[in-house]
Formats: structure tokens, sequence, C-alpha cells
């Protein structure tokens, strides 16, 4: 049997043929594209700011999402967060955040979830809370600390899925062993359908 390429020429390796041309072009975007155009794609956050002592302490805030709807899913795009802190000796701060399954909030807020699509008036089927304590009875999904630009951003896209009856929630906390301002925050973003 002849040496044959597999390919096209050397000088051409890969096979191609443009099916997308300037008279009908192909796009390719993310999920949530679309749930924004579609009304769908919604956004929520909380924020929880302390002035800590002389022996400093911590500073939670917990965000969850709860699919309380009989036919929707939730699709999480993504979640972001960070703590700011205010004081001379960073290396006396930690922080870190975890995502979990459920869990009881206490004392918690309602939140009104933002359509990030300002021209719809469609709104989310799903409810939205925070609290200053970290939740109880949560399953861990994935925990990391906060190093030191502060900030995190998980993309997911539609990785995690949100079923009826269940819930998401992050919690964010800032700890300093000195005296000194810390804000922590919360947001998860999601379409659904």
């Amino acid at each position: 049997m002849p040496n044959k390429y597999v390919f096209d020429k050397i000088t051409h390796p890969i096979y191609d043929v443009l099916l997308n041309t300037y008279a009908s072009p192909g796009i390719i975007g993310p999920p949530e594209s679309d749930a924004s155009k579609s009304g769908a794609l919604f956004a929520s956050s909380a924020q929880n700011s302390g002035t800590l002592s002389v022996l400093g302490g911590s500073v939670n805030i917990t965000l969850q999402v709860a699919n309380n709807s009989a036919n929707t899913t939730m699709y999480v795009s993504s979640i972001t967060g960070g703590i700011g802190v205010a004081l001379n000796l960073l290396s006396s701060f930690t922080g870190s955040f975890t995502l979990s399954s459920g869990g009881t909030l206490t004392t918690p807020t309602t939140l009104t979830p933002v359509n990030t699509n300002f021209a719809s008036s469609n709104t989310s089927s799903m409810t939205a809370r925070s609290s200053t304590a970290a939740p109880t009875g949560a399953t861990t999904v994935l925990t990391s600390p906060i190093t030191n630009n502060f900030q995190f951003m998980v993309n997911f896209t539609g990785g995690i899925i949100v079923p009826p009856t269940r819930s998401i929630t992050l919690n964010v906390i800032g700890t300093l062993s000195v005296a000194g301002t810390v804000t922590s925050a919360a947001n998860i973003i999601w379409w659904e359908i």
C-alpha cells in the first residue's frame, strides 16, 4: 500500500472548507449570550462590611440561590467575589470562599435577582438570600483561599446545574488578626430554562 497523505498537502496540512462565508457568517458564543438576549440570565450580589477591634476577627457573607420552582432548571454561569481590607499589615489577613450545595442560612435577608438584559421584564424563578453568618449543613463543592489580589472568579458556563428543590450557596470570609475594616462580597450569575 503506498504512503498517502492523510491530510492535504504538506504545505497545507489541515483540510478546510469555508462554510461560514461573508454572506452567511457563523458566530460562536457562550450560552450566556443567548440566555441574556432571551432575558433569562440573572445575577445576585451580597456584601458585608465590618470594622474589627485590636484583636481582629472575621467578616462573613453568604449568598444562596434556591430553585423553588417546579419546572425550571438553574445553570450557573460564574461565581465572583472578593475581600476588601483597610489596614497596614496585610500579612495578618486570610480569606477563603466556599461553594456548596444546600445549607441553612441564619437570619437570611431576601434579595431580588437582577436580569442582565436591562430591556427585559422577565423575572427570575429563583429565590436569592444572604446572611452574615456561614451556612450550616451545606455540602461543600469547592473551596479555595483568596490570595494576594483579594478577588476570585470561577466560570462554570452551565457546568453546575441546580434542579428544582435544590440550592447553591457561596460563602466568602475575610479574617484579620489585627484591627482593620474588612468587606466581603459574593456574586452568582446564572441562567434558567
